[in-house]
């Protein structure tokens, strides 16, 4: 295997915590890359090609889905680890595997399932992406999940960060013995890997939305003048290259976009590491704040650049619409599965039956959570006798 120029704070496969269920090394892939391959060819990672990113599956097919923004975000991911010196396969494996428990619809299928299960522990899509690596996914033949290391579990979990009381009471009884099996410390940072895994995610949500914005027609060019970053990037590439179809303008935008966040984060992460002096990943984790993060400068223009967008778009009459109707038909399927488990599938009403009492309603937010777009929207015209509109 090759391998790669690694910093000494770096997360290192031979240093790996190892898996729930031990297995036998493979030979031509360390444990990260192993990983990251099992996410790829998980059936939750397939599903998210129709899930939502901000528009529909419907609306056309050159917007993101929640797949096309994991594999952006991925590549970014990999690109800032490489130049940090930080593990990319282990970045790569978290990137791709971030939203994997994502519900149909986006945040607005999260709020709706949130909404409906509150007497049922509530819905969180990290969770629930904890959830479908360590039990969900049922391909192998000698256990529940993808056997995931305990460095990707343990960078999942701290996505947004150190974990809470709060947090810590939400996690799968499975993470929580993964944690309890490898000593991890959850109130502690995740790695430098997860880190970024975590900004590239930021970064590239804000790009692409900006970029479908502009594509749906949610945001014009004149629109663009209402912030400090993109108003500068209108003048220069206006100034650079006039009569720019807006395809080539829409293009640019996003590219100088994602160029300067990551060169902002990646310039002020090295000399937060410089001045950590880290020797360890363990030193990266303890550190007292996030060592992968923006200047305070580009922090606030990104701050501007997302009040901008929930206002242009994310607030956009024509989104509000859909996602009302989209936590109409989430919110009704859960509640007729509760009340009609026969209405599932033979396999998950088998489930349903199969579970305590309390746990009934874990399991149904468990099916909702993991369909597509098209396939609620099908089972809610199955299932009653009108079903929004989602344009």
């Amino acid at each position: 295997m090759v391998m790669q120029n690694l910093a000494p704070y770096a997360s290192k496969p031979d240093q790996s915590g190892g898996r729930l269920y031990p297995e036998r090394d493979c030979t031509s892939r360390n444990p990260w890359a192993r990983d990251r391959d099992r996410i790829v060819h998980s059936t939750a990672f397939r599903r998210l090609n129709y899930k939502t990113q901000v528009f529909v599956y419907h609306e056309g097919d050159h917007y993101r889905s929640r797949l096309t923004h994991s594999l952006e975000v991925s590549q970014i991911a990999r690109a800032m680890a490489r130049r940090l010196g930080l593990h990319e396969d282990l970045t790569e494996a978290l990137a791709l595997a971030h939203d994997l428990g994502h519900p149909p619809f986006g945040h607005a299928g999260e709020r709706a399932l949130d909404r409906a299960m509150a007497d049922h522990g509530g819905f969180d899509h990290n969770i629930q992406t904890l959830r479908a690596v360590t039990g969900l996914e049922r391909l192998y033949a000698d256990y529940d999940g993808l056997n995931l290391t305990v460095e990707v579990i343990e960078g999942l979990a701290k996505h947004n960060g150190p974990l809470t009381g709060d947090d810590m009471s939400q996690l799968p009884d499975m993470v929580v013995e993964i944690g309890e099996g490898h000593d991890v410390a959850w109130g502690q940072h995740g790695s430098g890997e997860a880190q970024i895994a975590a900004i590239a995610d930021d970064i590239a949500y804000s790009a692409h939305d900006l970029d479908d914005g502009l594509r749906a027609g949610l945001i014009s060019k004149a629109a663009l003048s209402e912030t400090k970053r993109t108003s500068a990037y209108k003048s220069s590439i206006e100034a650079r290259y006039e009569g720019l179809e807006d395809g080539r303008f829409n293009y640019e935008l996003k590219r100088r976009l994602i160029t300067d966040l990551v060169e902002d984060a990646v310039n002020l992460s090295r000399i937060r590491l410089d001045g950590l002096g880290a020797k360890d990943v363990a030193e990266i984790k303890a550190a007292s704040s996030p060592v992968v993060q923006f200047s305070p400068d580009m922090w606030t223009e990104l701050k501007e650049l997302r009040s901008f967008l929930f206002g242009r778009v994310y607030r956009h009459k024509a989104i509000v619409a859909m996602t009302d109707g989209a936590e109409v038909i989430v919110g009704d399927l859960f509640r007729h599965y509760l009340d009609q488990h026969d209405a599932l599938p033979q396999t998950w009403a088998a489930r349903v039956g199969d579970a305590a009492v309390g746990e009934r309603g874990r399991v149904i937010g468990d099916f909702v959570a993991g369909m597509t777009d098209r396939f609620a929207i099908a089972e809610h015209e199955r299932l009653f006798d009108a079903t929004p509109e989602l344009r």
